[in-house]
């Protein structure tokens, strides 16, 4: 989940009260984030730089707080401190309104149609009279830069630029060029650069070199002019210097070039609701209209809310509590959701209301989820559905666990992945390729293919643990998987029983004498060769296995496993000394 860093002073005196750290983590806890850590800047810096000085007393406390990642809202500490303010109805929540200004008197952003080729949204929106400070100032970059490496894709779907409007002079154009017929000059440059050398430039930038090939191979560049043809961006590269935000910027013009529109709106819904607080009339944007080479138009930002009808029985069902309807509004009034009972006066049903900083909420399942969080799952009574049983195949796993274990064998748990040649090669065994499932492009060699038995891995246990005094007992029970035509997927799962004996000696009648006890606690008697009534062993000719030292394990006229003294070769294979003895059994097999 994103971590956002923000000066506990300074949040605090945000929210309108402080908290001792304990309080602190508790209310978070109650509103759903975690705090992960707390540290000061300069700690950071020691930590990075692998300093050991001694820490200043005065130094600055950072609250390290982890938040979901589809709460964007939550990325600074003004949607923080407004969010807990809200929760701790310290505050109601805030209904943002477009700026009362004709067509006419709007700024306008044209859009060209080479756009098409690279870039094809915009979406535009103006903060008026705001207020910034350093903290202002540093919340208001970081924002961006949490916004452009989540929802943004790292500028891949979403890039935004934010301008000093002051210097500018509309009306705005949207444009695609070629790199050699763009010209400016950048962001903290004093140089004016063609956009083909801005590129060569930015190869040895640490920070912006990662966006480069979102745009480098285009024949055309995404770009932005005012009226006098000056240059507002280049996405989702580098803004430029003449636009360029300082402390004493009074409005700002936000744009977002956009490959995806929803996502772009998001966006910018998310920076003018977020630092919309700050202007002189709060919570109030000016709109800008964007018009598209076929003249359409369209006003921009979409802050408009959006209306849910949820029905109280599914809140409650979900939740497992018995909440009535002013309980449920109140609670949702505390995570920013207007509610209010059903026009129809139906009191099994609440209209939602959700604002633009609520982007999350797309379904009544996402509603129900706020109810939990405001009431506290803490509260919530634990109980167990009725419908809620247990598979009998991980009842009966769970079973045989126990009855290994008590039989002196330790269980382990191995990776169901492995390398192709531990699957085959290692163990003697040749790929018929109608048994395993194999990897696609796998990141490593170990794990090439899905396991067709627990034998490579207890094997490679046992070998990485060869100097563990002896005798080593180790059993597992999971799954294996083979290829299956019958199948939607293409494949099965099975369930398996292992078990190894590894000591001086080989344990083949420990081994011998577990089948038996495996059997004992089924139920399946020992019968003679060819009665279906029980069980009975096979001679048996698996290459793993020592010849004549082996034998198939035969269930009600079915072959359910193999046990054996493993063949020296494949220990060798593994890198184990000693001898050993093991057996392998499909459990589905007795249900």
């Amino acid at each position: 989940m994103p971590t956002v860093s923000v000066g506990r002073d300074l949040l605090f005196a945000a929210i309108g009260r402080t908290y001792t750290q304990e309080e602190f983590e508790e209310l978070c806890f109650s509103f759903g984030i975690e705090l992960d850590d707390v540290t000061t800047e300069k700690a950071i810096i020691r930590k990075e730089k692998h300093l050991e000085e001694e820490a200043d007393e005065d130094e600055e406390v950072i609250y390290k707080i982890e938040v979901p990642a589809n709460r964007y809202d939550l990325l600074c500490l003004e949607g923080l401190a407004q969010a807990l303010r809200i929760f701790n109805k310290q505050q109601e929540t805030p209904r943002y309104t477009l700026a009362n200004i004709s067509k006419e008197l709007m700024h306008k952003m044209h859009v060209k149609p080479e756009t098409s080729l690279i870039r094809p949204y915009i979406v535009c929106a103006v903060l008026r009279d705001m207020t910034f400070d350093e903290a202002i100032y540093a919340s208001f970059i970081d924002l961006q830069e949490k916004l452009h490496q989540n929802i943004c894709r790292r500028r891949s779907l979403v890039a935004i630029g934010t301008h000093d409007l002051d210097t500018l002079e509309g009306p705005f154009t949207y444009e695609a060029l070629p790199p050699t017929a763009i010209n400016f000059v950048p962001l903290k440059q004093t140089k004016n650069f063609r956009a083909d050398e801005l590129m060569e430039f930015y190869k040895s930038d640490l920070k912006l070199r990662k966006y480069l090939p979102i745009i480098e191979k285009s024949p055309v560049y995404p770009i932005l002019y005012d009226r006098n043809r000056t240059v507002l961006s280049l996405p989702p590269i580098i803004n430029g210097a003449h636009s360029a935000i300082t402390l004493k910027t009074k409005n700002v013009f936000i744009e977002c070039t956009a490959t995806d529109l929803t996502k772009a709106n998001i966006v910018l819904n998310t920076m003018v609701t977020m630092f919309s607080t700050l202007c002189k009339k709060k919570f109030e944007i000016e709109p800008v209209e964007v018009i598209y080479p076929d003249g359409r138009s369209c006003i921009y930002p979409e802050i408009s809310h959006y209306n849910m009808e949820v029905s109280l029985s599914y809140i409650n069902k979900c939740i497992g509590v018995s909440l009535e309807t002013e309980e449920v509004i109140s609670l949702l009034n505390r995570m920013q959701l207007h509610a209010e009972q059903s026009v129809s006066g139906d009191k099994s049903s609440i209209n939602v209301s959700v604002p633009p900083t609520r982007s999350d909420v797309l379904h009544p399942c996402d509603v129900m989820e706020d109810v939990a969080i405001a009431y506290g799952y803490n509260n919530i009574p634990k109980s167990k559905p009725a419908s809620l049983q247990p598979l009998p195949l991980n009842e009966f796993s769970d079973l045989i666990r126990g009855e290994i274990a008590m039989s002196g064998f330790t269980e382990v748990l191995t990776w169901i992945l492995c390398s192709y040649k531990e699957n085959f090669a290692m163990l003697k065994r040749e790929d018929d390729k109608s048994t395993a499932v194999i990897i696609g492009n796998p990141r490593s060699t170990d794990f090439e293919v899905v396991r067709t038995s627990l034998m490579p891995g207890l094997l490679k246990i046992v070998g990485h643990n060869k100097d563990h005094p002896k005798p080593i007992r180790i059993f597992e029970v999971g799954d294996v998987t083979l290829l299956d035509d019958a199948k939607d997927v293409g494949a099965r799962n099975h369930r398996h029983l292992a078990a190894l004996y590894c000591g001086a000696n080989s344990g083949f009648e420990l081994i011998h004498g577990l089948v038996d006890r495996i059997m004992e606690v089924v139920g399946t008697p020992f019968v003679s060769v060819g009665d279906e009534s029980g069980y009975y062993i096979k001679s048996s000719n698996n290459p793993e296995f020592l010849t004549g030292r082996q034998a198939h394990i035969i269930y009600q006229g079915k072959k359910i496993g193999t046990f054996g003294i493993v063949h020296p070769e494949v220990l060798d294979n593994f890198d184990i000394p000693d001898p050993c003895s093991f057996v392998e059994i499909n459990i589905e097999s007795f249900l």
